[in-house]
Order: C-alpha cells, then structure tokens, then sequence
C-alpha cells in the first residue's frame, strides 16, 4: 500500500498505516498536478493523476473530503447507471464491497434493508448506490491511501492575489497562510470555482435569458414544480400588504418568461438522520431558532388537507442502518429559497454566514415540524421519532459540515454545453464522459404574483416558488473536453471538471456527484498526458487522450 501524506490540519486518522507529514507555513513545495478541493471530483482527480504516476497535491479548505458525497447525499443521482465508468463506478463498487461486510451493519440487519428494496442495485449488478456518509468517508480514505497522493486540510485559497501566472500558465497558489504551492498543471474541483476566478478566467454566474444559446428551459421558469398551490396569501397577516410579507418572501417582481438574471438556484442541506433509539439524539430547539420563518408552512398545510404523512414534504429516502437521505420537497422544504444568490462571490466570512443561516433554517424546520401546534399531531409525532445520528458527523456536531451548493460560478470555456447537448440536438466529437439526469434546477426565489397560467388569483395576491425545471427523458449524453478547459488566452494549464462550462439549465443535468467523479478522473488524465508532452491543455491530441481514457474505463459513448 502506497504511502498517504497528510499535510497541514489533518482531521480522520486513516485505518491503514500512513506517515504524517506537515508543512510549514510558507514553505513552497513542487508538485506535477496541484488540485484544489477534496469534493468527490477532486478526489478521483488526484487518484487518477498517482495512477499516472504524477507527483499531486490535493488541497481541502475545509476539514472534511468528499464534498456532497461524504455530506448526506447518499441517494446517488444517476439519471442511467450504464453512463458511469472508471474512477466514479469503482468508488460505488466499493460502497457495495463495505456493505458486504457484516461488521457495517450496527444498527440494522443487511437482509431488512435489502429487502426494503433501498438499495438501488438491480440483480448482478457489481454497485450500491446508496450509503452513509461514514461509509463514503471511510471507502474515499480508502481508495487514497492505497494512492501517492498528499492531503492538506484546511487550507483556503488567497481569492485576491493567491494566484501567480507567467503569462497564460499558473506557476503557483497561495493560501491565506501564506503557504505556497507550485505546479506545472493546476485542477479546480471546488463547488465554487475560486481557483478558476481568482486565475482570472471568465465565468458566469446566475442564470442565462432563453436567447442567449437557443434554449426554452434556461432563465425565469414559472412552472408548477415544488410549488404552493393556488391561494396562499404572502402577507404576515393574511389580506393586509401593510403587514409586510412573510419571512422568506422576496419583494422582486416577476421576470418575463425565460429572461436572464444573477440569481442561483437554491441549497439545502441533505439531511441525515436516524429512527435507531440508540444511536439517536433528539431534535432539539436549536440555536437562533425563530418559528417566525416557517409561518408559510402551516398555511401549506392546511391548503393540502390530503396530505397525510409528514415525510410527504420531504423526499426521505432511507439509507443503511436506518438512517436517511432527506432532499427538499415540494412548496415548502429543506431548500433555503432566496438565500444562495450572494454565495458564489462571497468571502470566506460571508459564505461562513450564509451556511450558518441554513444550518439554522434547516433545523429549526425540523424542530418546528417536531413541535409547533400548528402542525397536525400526527405530522409531530412522525418527526419525532427521528433524530441525529451519534456516529455521523461526529466531528461537526453531528451535522453535516458540507452545504449542497447546487450551483456557483460556471466556466466560459473553450466549448458551452447547452440544452441542446442534453437533448442530443447538437452532438460533440471530443467527449471525456457522459451525463444522463433529467435538466434539473431547484427554485431561485419566492415571489409574490397576482396570476399563475395566465390565469388571475381573483386579484388576490399569492406566494409562488419561480426556478424549478424537471425535463428529462433523453439518453445519456457526451461531455465535450473543451467545456473543462479555459479559452486558450486565460489559461493553458488549468482544468475545471466541476464548475465547468454549461449553461445553466445544462449545468443542471451535468451538475451529478458521480458525474464529477468521471470529469475529475478524464481532467487528471488531460493533464497528465499535457505534462509529458510538454503543452498547454488546448492542444493535447484528443484521439490519444480518448484512447487513455477508454483504456481506464471511462464511459464515452452511450451503448443502448
């Protein structure tokens, strides 16, 4: 087994032996690829690059790996298993082999929950598809340090001038410590994309008009999606504008159908939990708890008295040993609806906020369904029974310390994935992996409105969600090279797999955990072969790259 070297604030000690090694501030070390950020697609980047036999460095900011997948997004969302290959299936090959070991299964037998039909795993099928976030931390600790890859814990990125290039080629990073990193290629796998923008390469953020790439599902989509329904009034006291409008209500007017903006669709956190008395603590009231902000949800209620399970208004899905996957659901859900727009050019700080706002939120809605008189008996009763899982997140207080940042700045790259690409319109001839999820953006604001469908409110105004778009039933679909690398004049030795360039509306389909594990693993593999031949990513030989790719297993045709 291959040494694993862990620089800088190491946070999980590893099963296997390993050596720690730290850094000293301001010491500046070489290394053939330097990634930044340990999400899923950072990882299998630097797993890919040790394969290669590079020297790589792969830099955290925060104190945990493995972004979402390690963060409570154990539902994988795959659109069609058969698009998944290399890197990315063998880490969910790997979910099945921990599974398959009797002593991970503590708090619920193996055969219930296989028999739950939660597994996802069709007959022979060599993958799972659904875990804990324990079980995808310990498979990713695992699978790097069988690797030579180095870890560095807890180091940002120097946003404002961390960023040093000769030309077109970035030489090195800096972080806020003023500890220097030194590359000959340079991989951005952040959810945000501050490597990219602080290399100062073009990007976008918010949502483009229908116009600008031919599309009809980009832009300002009112559509009836996780939506309240008719009637719900907006005001703190119902029929009285004077009042002021409900917490979480935004004051914009409506946009004209399909028109451009800034605005980012919503995050949450996927939330875990357990029903396993044992392994259980209670939902609580939490810190800055105000039951102010989901005066909406009582309203909802009672507007949907067909409703009759709690867990109706959130997609709970089950995890191993009795634990859950929960997602947002409907009008009102886990999504904090208005809060994500300012996110992607945050600063540290100010992005430290807006995660603790959700964190609240979050809870509070979990504590207020549990508790609040206006919610049904029953509906408490069932929420009750969950609670926060001791042996999850023991680090962070058992909560997950990964916000789902659905979206934040996106490339301009050499190539734009569009609808187009999604629904097989226009087709690429550079392909480095494939997606295959319904185009998929949660809400970007709420709103009120005085009609919806054309059709008036009886001039009574009314609160609506605007931004959600589910379109799918098309066939996997190729990711071209061109939309993880820059324009040729902005840089020439820096990959983007997950923020990379897509419209929005494309982003939305592209934008899958296992998806950015397979982008990681071809953006590595690019870089690799553009250090040995000594050129800038633009101009690798892509029939050469693609005969890489295929030979490690990468999926870049879909086979019907």
């Amino acid at each position: 087994m291959k040494k694993l070297l862990l620089l800088g604030l190491a946070f999980f000690t590893l099963a296997c032996s390993s050596t720690d090694s730290i850094q000293e501030n301001n010491q500046s070390s070489e290394y053939d690829i330097v990634i930044y950020g340990a999400t899923s697609g950072g990882i299998a980047a630097a797993i890919q690059a040790s394969r290669m036999d590079k020297s790589v460095l792969l830099i955290e900011p925060y104190q945990r790996i493995g972004g979402m997948t390690t963060g409570g997004l154990g539902q994988t969302d795959i659109g069609n298993k058969s698009a998944i290959g290399g890197i990315s299936r063998e880490f969910y090959q790997n979910i099945r082999k921990y599974y398959e070991d009797s002593a991970n299964w503590e708090w619920q037998d193996r055969q219930e929950y296989q028999d739950g039909g939660q597994t996802r795993t069709e007959e022979g099928e060599d993958a799972m598809w659904t875990f804990e976030p324990s079980a995808a931390l310990d498979v990713y600790e695992e699978m790097i340090a069988a690797e030579n890859i180095e870890l560095v814990i807890g180091k940002k990125l120097n946003r404002e001038e961390g960023v040093t290039k000769d030309g077109t080629s970035i030489t090195q990073i800096e972080m806020e410590d003023g500890t220097t990193y030194r590359g000959k290629m340079f991989i951005d796998a952040t959810y945000e994309g501050d490597l990219m923008a602080a290399a100062g390469v073009n990007y976008f953020v918010g949502r483009e008009a229908n116009s600008m790439y031919g599309e009809t599902y980009n832009g300002v989509q009112l559509l009836e999606g996780h939506q309240f329904p008719d009637g719900i009034d907006p005001y703190v006291t119902p029929g009285d504008p004077e009042s002021g409008l409900v917490w979480g209500i935004s004051e914009a007017e409506l946009a004209e159908q399909g028109s451009g903006d800034d605005l980012v669709q919503a995050y949450n956190f996927r939330i875990c939990l357990t029903n396993d008395e044992e392994n259980r603590i209670p939902i609580t009231e939490p810190e800055n708890y105000d039951a102010s902000r989901y005066e909406l949800l009582p309203r909802l209620i009672d507007a949907q008295p067909n409703v009759s399970s709690a867990l109706q208004y959130f997609i709970w899905s089950k995890m191993p040993n009795d634990k859950t996957d929960i997602n947002n659901r409907g009008g009102f859900s886990t999504d904090m609806i208005n809060w994500s727009h300012d996110y992607p050019e945050a600063s540290y700080e100010e992005r430290d906020s807006i995660i603790r706002a959700h964190v609240d939120y979050t809870k509070g809605l979990l504590y207020f369904f549990a508790t609040d008189s206006r919610i049904p008996a029953s509906f408490r009763e069932e929420i009750s029974q969950w609670g926060y899982p001791k042996d999850e997140y023991e680090e962070n207080g058992n909560w997950s310390p990964q916000l789902y940042v659905r979206e934040a700045r996106r490339l301009i790259g050499a190539y734009v994935m569009t609808q187009a690409n999604c629904v097989g319109e226009e087709e690429i001839n550079d392909p480095v992996g494939l997606a295959a999820y319904t185009m998929d953006s949660h809400n970007c604001q709420r709103i009120v409105v005085e009609s919806m469908r054309g059709v008036p409110a009886g001039n009574r105004a009314q609160v609506k969600n605007e931004g959600n778009v589910e379109v799918g039933g098309f066939p996997p679909y190729p990711i071209s090279y061109r939309a993880i690398i820059p324009k040729p004049e902005e840089a020439t030795n820096l990959l983007v797999p997950v923020c990379l360039s897509a419209s929005h509306i494309a982003f939305g389909s592209i934008r899958m955990e296992p998806v950015f594990m397979v982008l990681g693993q071809s953006a590595a593999t690019a870089a690799a072969m553009a250090i040995d031949n000594q050129q800038p990513v633009q101009e690798l030989d892509y029939s050469a790259l693609r005969s890489k790719l295929e030979e490690d297993q990468q999926r870049l045709v879909h086979q019907n």
